[in-house]
C-alpha cells in the first residue's frame, strides 16, 4: 500500500500490472527511509558537489538581455556532469537502487541524456545498466548512443511502433516485469506510476533551490517570470517547484509545437486537452476519438512523447503555469541565437524554453527572467546539419 499521497489533484495514481505493485513500494518505502538517513543525505550531496559538480551557475546572459531590453539569466545545468539536469536524478535513485540491493538498473532514453546519466551512475556503483532507446532515436541522437556503450550500458534498440521514447518506456517496462527481483526501472522523468513522479520531482528539486538562493545574490529579489521546455516535465518542476507559493511570479513551460496542429505533428498535450491512462499514470495526452494514444512528433526527442506528467496536468488546470508551444522551426531560431549571441548551444529540448524571448517579447521587458538551460545541445548538431543538408 502507498505510504506518500498518490496523486496531485485528480491526476496520477499507479496503473500497473500485480507484478510491479510490491517493487513501488518497495520503491516508495526505501525512499522514505532514505531521506531520513544522514548517511544517504551526506552521499549524495557528495556525490551532487563533487560526480554531478553542483551548483550549477545561474549566468546572466548580457547580450540577450540587450536585445530583449530584460534581465535574462540562465540555469545552466547544461554543466552539470553528462551534460543535463538527468543527471541529478540517475545519482539520487542509484543510491537507492543499492539500498534495495539491486544488481542492476534499466531505464529509458529519448534524447539520450537520460541515458547518459543512468549509465554513468551506474559505473560508479557497479551495477549492470540497460539502456531502451527508439531506433528513431538511436538515429537522431548517435553521439549519446556511444556515450552510453563507452560507459559499459547495454543500448537495447526498440523498433516497434514510433521507435520513439514511449516505445522504449513499454520495453522497460516489459523487462521490469520480466526481472523485478533483480532490476531497479530507474524513471528518468515525472511520469509513471506513483512513487516516480513524487520521486523524481523531489531529486529535481536541486535546480530550483539553486535558482532561488541565486537570484536573490544577484538581483536582491525574485525573477518576475521562470521558463522551461515540457516533456515529460523534471527540468521544469525542478526549477519551478520552490517558486510556486511566491506571489507575483509567471511560469511558462513549454511543449513541442512541432509542424502542425493536427495529431501526428506535434507533441502539445494540452493542445488536444483530453485525458486518460497511460503508462502507469492518469494525465493529459494525446489520444484519438477511440482513446488510441496518437504518435507525436518533435526535432527534440526528449519531447517526443504522448503524455505528460501528472503534476504538470493539475498546475495546468490550477492555471499556475501558462502552457505554450513551440514548432520546430522557432526552436531551431532559438537555438542558433543563444549559440551566436552567448557562445553557449543549448539542446533543442531547452532551445524551446528559449522561444519565450520573441513569443513573449513584450511581456518580458524590463522583467527579469530565468530560463532552465536543461542540457547541451552537442548531441543535437549531427541532426541539425543532417536537416540543412
Amino acid at each position: 500500500m502507498s505510504i506518500l499521497p498518490n496523486r496531485f489533484g485528480a491526476f496520477g495514481g499507479r496503473y500497473v500490472s500485480e507484478t510491479l505493485v510490491h517493487a513501488l513500494d518497495d520503491v516508495e518505502k526505501t525512499y522514505l527511509l532514505a531521506i531520513k538517513d544522514p548517511l544517504f543525505k551526506k552521499e549524495l550531496n557528495h556525490l551532487l558537489k563533487d560526480f554531478v559538480g553542483r551548483p550549477t551557475p545561474l549566468y546572466y546572459a548580457k547580450n540577450l538581455s540587450k536585445i530583449f531590453k530584460c534581465k535574462l539569466y540562465l540555469k545552466r545545468e547544461d554543466l552539470a556532469h553528462t551534460g543535463a539536469h538527468k543527471i541529478n536524478n540517475t545519482v539520487a535513485q542509484g543510491l537507492l537502487a543499492k539500498r534495495m540491493g539491486k544488481k542492476r538498473i534499466i531505464a529509458e532514453t529519448g534524447a539520450g541524456q537520460h541515458g547518459v546519466a543512468t549509465a554513468a551512475a551506474a559505473a560508479f556503483l557497479g551495477l549492470e545498466c540497460a539502456i531502451y532507446m527508439g531506433t528513431e532515436d538511436m538515429r537522431r541522437q548517435k553521439p549519446n548512443v556511444l556515450r552510453m556503450r563507452i560507459l559499459g550500458a547495454d543500448v537495447i534498440p526498440v523498433s516497434s511502433g514510433s521507435k520513439t521514447l514511449k516505445d522504449a518506456i513499454n520495453e522497460a517496462m516489459r523487462d521490469w516485469t520480466k526481472n523485478v527481483r533483480t532490476t531497479h526501472y530507474l524513471f528518468g522523468s515525472v511520469l509513471g506510476p506513483h512513487p516516480f513522479p513524487l520521486i523524481v520531482r523531489n531529486f529535481q528539486r536541486i535546480i530550483g533551490k539553486e535558482a532561488k538562493k541565486q537570484i536573490i545574490k544577484c538581483e536582491g529579489r525574485m525573477p518576475d517570470i521562470i521558463a522551461a521546455c515540457v516533456g515529460g516535465g523534471s527540468n521544469a518542476i525542478g526549477i519551478f517547484y520552490d517558486f510556486l507559493n511566491i506571489k507575483g511570479i509567471k511560469f511558462i513551460g513549454v511543449e513541442a509545437g512541432g509542424y502542425g496542429i493536427k495529431l501526428g505533428e506535434h507533441a502539445s498535450r494540452f493542445l488536444q486537452n483530453k485525458k486518460g491512462i497511460f503508462q502507469g499514470t492518469y494525465s493529459y495526452l494525446l489520444q484519438d476519438k477511440c482513446g488510441q494514444i496518437q504518435t507525436t512528433h518533435s526535432i527534440a526527442p526528449g519531447l517526443d512523447y504522448p503524455a505528460i506528467g501528472p503534476e504538470h496536468s493539475l498546475l495546468y488546470e490550477n492555471k499556475k503555469v501558462k502552457y505554450t508551444r513551440a514548432t520546430d522551426n522557432e526552436a531551431v531560431k532559438a537555438f542558433r541565437l543563444l549559440s551566436s549571441s552567448e557562445g553557449i548551444i543549448p539542446a533543442l529540448e531547452s532551445a524551446h524554453a528559449l522561444t519565450i524571448l520573441f513569443k513573449f517579447k513584450s511581456e518580458i521587458k524590463n522583467k527579469v527572467v530565468i530560463i532552465n538551460i536543461s542540457g547541451r545541445g552537442d548531441k543535437d548538431i549531427e541532426a541539425l546539419d543532417e536537416q540543412n543538408r
